[in-house]
């Protein structure tokens, strides 16, 4: 029986990174943000530098880079494998992404631009026509998006670049798709509330809606399946 090829090995794009150090260390955050590389992915230095048409040790500087970002994990003798969080960590960083989101909505609506507000009107509809649709990929990958049109008019840059990175690490499992659909229309109608307070410039009724937002997410997040193999 042959040894099963990485997977990760699919979903990279060679013609995208190039050969340059920050274009190996992008792509293979891309491809592990992307939500196609499962969780305990091995990922295999030799032949993801083949792919890429390097050596092995940009592709080990970038592993090293991504270790510290918390996307990949590195033990001796056993490789490199995309990081797989236990269902505490999951849930300990999900209080990170509500905590500094939080942070951050204050000073988003005060800062806000009509180009911001159009902006977030766009990423909800987005957010509708995969509730329509029934993509739960579109609709994860849509709510990170929504989230984001909201934070980021905070222009407080050094938190939304932790943002990201607490966002990211929790990013190859995927919550959104393993939810139920009727549990991500209910986390929805939280959107379309913190989306109408956004737009009115009300910070009081928007951070209460995130409060309760946060509070039923973390709920459904403490139901996902286990079996699926993306929790350790």
């Amino acid at each position: 029986m042959g040894v099963r090829r990485s997977v990760l090995l699919e979903c990279l794009i060679a013609e995208r990174a190039g050969t340059s150090q920050d274009g190996v260390l992008g792509e293979l955050r891309r491809a592990i943000l992307d939500g196609g590389v499962p969780p305990g992915t091995l990922i295999p230095l030799a032949e993801v530098a083949e792919v890429f048409g390097v050596s092995q040790i940009p592709i080990r500087e970038a592993l090293k880079t991504l270790v510290a970002e918390g996307l990949v994990s590195h033990r001796r003798n056993g490789g490199y494998t995309v990081a797989l969080l236990t269902a505490q960590e999951l849930r300990e960083m999900y209080i990170v992404r509500e905590t500094l989101e939080s942070a951050s909505l204050t000073a988003a609506v005060h800062n806000a631009t009509d180009t911001d507000r159009a902006t977030a009107v766009i990423a909800n509809q987005r957010l509708e026509q995969a509730i329509r649709d029934g993509d739960a990929a579109a609709y994860h990958r849509g709510s990170r998006q929504f989230h984001a049109a909201l934070t980021g008019p905070s222009r407080m840059h050094r938190l939304l670049h932790m943002l990201e990175a607490a966002w990211n690490v929790t990013e190859p499992v995927q919550s959104m798709v393993h939810v139920s659909p009727a549990d991500r229309a209910v986390l929805h109608a939280d959107h379309r509330a913190m989306l109408e307070a956004f737009l009115a410039g009300d910070v009081a009724a928007l951070l209460a809606v995130s409060e309760q937002h946060a509070s039923r997410l973390n709920a459904v997040i403490a139901t996902l399946p286990r079996n699926t193999g993306l929790l350790a």
